[in-house]
């Protein structure tokens, strides 16, 4: 079963989070602790996760009084995807997509390429959602918005990765 960690989901909070301090008020350096009180995050937890995110070039650690986190980018250009790849690494949906995987029915699998194509399917969704989407459909609730996120909400996840 394909499931985000709980790593990652915090990850995308907490840049969400970041995302809308930026564009309500203007505040480009929020606390570890603001986020992690905010949503019930257990703060080292957190903190691991925002420095790895920093690492990985999403975000930018600020020292000092009103120091804390911002995000690196502009979050219309943080994808999910690199967000997620960010904390756990790539994303797999099975075995036999990895580079050294050996599979002693691969010769005769009937699935391997059907599966092939939901998995790209899922990383374009993934790579098409961006923290900005994320942001605008948390506030556009009652309108409904265009994004490839609220359209797997609403539609499910079958009907909207249309794999080719």
């Amino acid at each position: 079963m394909l499931r985000l960690t709980k790593k990652a989901d915090y990850s995308l909070i907490a840049l969400k989070h970041l995302a809308a301090s930026r564009q309500e008020s203007g505040i480009a350096a929020v606390s570890a602790k603001e986020v992690a009180d905010s949503y019930g995050i257990p703060l080292p937890l957190l903190s691991k996760i925002l420095q790895t995110l920093t690492k990985n070039g999403l975000l930018i650690s600020e020292h000092g009084t009103n120091g804390g986190y911002r995000l690196s980018r502009d979050p219309r250009q943080i994808s999910a995807l690199e967000v997620i790849r960010a904390i756990d690494g790539p994303i797999i949906l099975t075995e036999c997509f990895t580079e050294h995987s050996h599979c002693d029915h691969s010769d005769r699998c009937s699935v391997r390429r059907p599966l092939r194509r939901i998995h790209e399917g899922i990383l374009r969704l993934l790579g098409s959602v961006t923290i900005q989407d994320m942001l605008q459909d948390s506030q556009d609730e009652s309108v409904p918005p265009a994004s490839p996120l609220v359209a797997l909400q609403r539609a499910g996840a079958v009907e909207t990765l249309t794999v080719r």
